[in-house]
């Protein structure tokens, strides 16, 4: 077996990993998860306060972003 048959087959493996990969991502199988996935960044966490407080569960306080050095806000 020479180089030229080696990179052809490793060519062809490649192509076949390429094309599964494909098949795979644009399956109608897997097209809720992807939907699910792709509003993730929009999800409401359960813990957010949306004045951008958040409390320390072991004094009971709450503090700003301010307090906690974030001043990009």
């Amino acid at each position: 077996m020479d180089i030229g048959t080696f990179r052809g087959i490793t060519t062809l493996l490649v192509l076949f990993c390429f094309l599964g990969i494909v098949f795979w991502a644009y399956s109608k199988r897997r097209k809720k998860d992807f939907d699910e996935a792709k509003n993730l960044p929009f999800a409401d966490e359960e813990d957010d306060n949306k004045s951008g407080q958040e409390s320390d569960t072991s004094t009971g306080e709450i503090r700003s972003r301010s307090d906690r050095g974030d001043n990009d806000s």
